[in-house]
């Protein structure tokens, strides 16, 4: 759905995206096409290159995460490219280069997003690696360091550190002075998680994290209920638990005494609802904090593999296997 504030001249030309037409499995998606967005005075439309892949997409192709009613239905929360127009209140200019964080539209030949959810694309990034930052960053930025407040010597034990979120956290913590800790689900993924900055991470599937990693500060976890008292055990006194995402069950039973007895703090949050002004807050934050360290190579985007944007679907399939090791990138354009 596109913004009706001020809207600028309208385009006429048509554009491909993926779409689908009831909600199902990865086949369900196709291409289609449908008329170009309309950026309103505080938004841009890109000429979207690549977009990032992400569990969310799985979720909303499944009719299991509808998107908010002023979003885009199509599926895509973050793409980089050239901005074709810009809103005259969105802070861009037409030919400007960025990667966004957006409300839906990514999977599609145009997007629109607000200004303030856009960046510059760092130095030295493909335009396939940008695409790649947005949903990832933004999500690692205000949960590991504006809520969940990691500082420096801190034990932070990331779950599913081999995933883009996991790669993203390991690499940011181990910049900002965090001894960091993770679990995969494969020794390919172990390895992984140690070479990005781990002190160690273990096999969940062997090996019990709550007997390899107790006294944790900060747990950042997307697994959900059957994790949740067993990251509690795994949490130092005053320690914080950070949910993401709750990918195996939203209703845990856990023992309020050890939340007491320990003094602990149990938060997290989505990305996608967040007002848009607070999703700018977290973006200029990132420009200022982040951004050098992607300029300079001491973080990476971790691409596992790139589809063409009529493969969507195949993308999802590979996503859902959970072979990834980082990113899975839709190519849109050249």
């Amino acid at each position: 759905m596109i913004s009706p504030e001020r809207p600028l001249a309208r385009h006429t030309n048509l554009m491909r995206l993926i779409t689908f037409d009831a909600p199902g499995p990865p086949d369900v998606l196709h291409l289609a096409e449908a008329p170009q967005p309309v950026p309103s005075a505080t938004e841009v439309l890109i000429k979207v290159a690549a977009a990032g892949v992400n569990r969310p997409d799985l979720q909303q192709r499944a009719g299991k995460y509808p998107p908010p009613p002023d979003a885009s239905p199509i599926l895509g929360l973050e793409v980089a490219g050239t901005i074709v127009a810009a809103g005259p209140d969105s802070g861009w200019h037409e030919g400007d280069v960025v990667c966004a964080l957006t409300p839906g539209g990514g999977y599609a030949e145009y997007c629109v997003a607000p200004g303030v959810q856009c960046l510059p694309i760092p130095r030295g990034l493909s335009l396939e690696a940008a695409a790649g930052i947005p949903e990832n960053y933004f999500t690692v930025w205000t949960n590991v360091f504006q809520v969940g407040k990691l500082t420096a010597g801190e034990r932070f034990l990331v779950h599913g550190g081999a995933s883009g979120i996991g790669t993203t956290a390991i690499q940011l913590a181990r910049e900002f002075g965090a001894r960091v800790f993770a679990t995969a689900g494969s020794e390919a993924k172990r390895r992984a998680c140690e070479s990005l900055g781990a002190e160690r991470a273990i096999n969940y599937k062997e090996q019990d994290f709550v007997a390899e990693f107790p006294g944790m500060n900060l747990i950042l976890d997307m697994v959900g209920a059957p994790y949740t008292p067993r990251n509690l055990d795994c949490l130092a006194p005053l320690g914080r638990l950070v949910q993401i995402a709750v990918q195996q069950g939203a209703q845990a039973a856990v023992n309020l005494a050890i939340i007491m007895h320990k003094r602990l703090t149990i938060t997290g949050s989505t990305m996608r609802p967040r007002p848009v002004a607070e999703k700018g807050e977290i973006a200029r934050e990132l420009l200022e904090h982040v951004w050098p360290l992607l300029e300079s190579g001491r973080v990476k985007v971790l691409i596992d593999r790139i589809f063409p944007l009529a493969e969507a679907a195949e993308a999802h399939r590979y996503l859902e296997s959970g072979a990834h090791i980082g990113k899975i990138i839709l190519k849109v354009a050249d």
